[in-house]
């Protein structure tokens, strides 16, 4: 059996200003809230992290040794919405963002499509369900989101209807290649 922990990173100031995440890293308070995700996570476990600044720094304020990079964990490529804020691009382009999130083949942004993102997500999840033991993989909301909907073999158009907060567990359990949610959006530390 295969017990997958997800963990979105902690907070910086694209989360916090609901922007599309360029590389940024954990701003100060991001820092500081790392650190209770210590106590959350079993001993013993594989560290798997997404190549991202804040990913990194997420472990590494959790005390989590030698993560082992993973770009299959790595967010969603926005494209030319990066390091813009929702808010902004709405304005700039309702249309594409409203397509954005009823088709999940679009792209205005040029980037990658939720189809595709839930596919990688999903081709590595399923790599994973093949393996024993635990797992922590500090991610992204996206990816939370995406190995979700691929786990439960559900529509695209719920990922809209996951949430992923700064610093929650997603937990996944498999056996015989089949995975089963037993908890979601779970604050570490509180």
């Amino acid at each position: 059996m295969r017990r997958l922990l997800l963990v979105r990173h902690a907070p910086t100031s694209a989360t916090r200003s609901f922007a599309f995440p360029l590389d940024e890293p954990l701003d100060e308070r991001g820092r500081a809230d790392a650190g209770r995700l210590a106590s959350a996570i079993p001993r013993g476990y594989d560290v798997l992290c997404s190549p991202a600044r804040r990913c990194v720094q997420t472990a590494q304020g959790a005390g989590l040794e030698g993560p082992r990079l993973q770009a299959a964990l790595g967010e969603c490529d926005f494209g030319s919405w990066a390091g813009r804020t929702l808010e902004s691009v709405a304005a700039a382009d309702p249309r594409g963002v409203s397509t954005w999130m009823t088709d999940p083949s679009a792209r205005p942004h040029g980037g990658e499509s939720h189809a595709k993102f839930v596919a990688r997500v999903g081709s590595w999840l399923d790599d994973q369900a093949a393996r024993e033991g635990g797992a922590v993989a500090i991610t992204h909301g996206g990816v939370v989101k995406a190995a979700i909907v691929h786990a439960l073999g559900a529509p695209l158009q719920t990922f809209w209807r996951v949430d992923a907060a700064p610093l929650s567990i997603t937990e996944l359990h498999a056996s015989d290649g089949r995975w089963t949610l037993t908890r979601v959006n779970c604050e570490a530390g509180r």
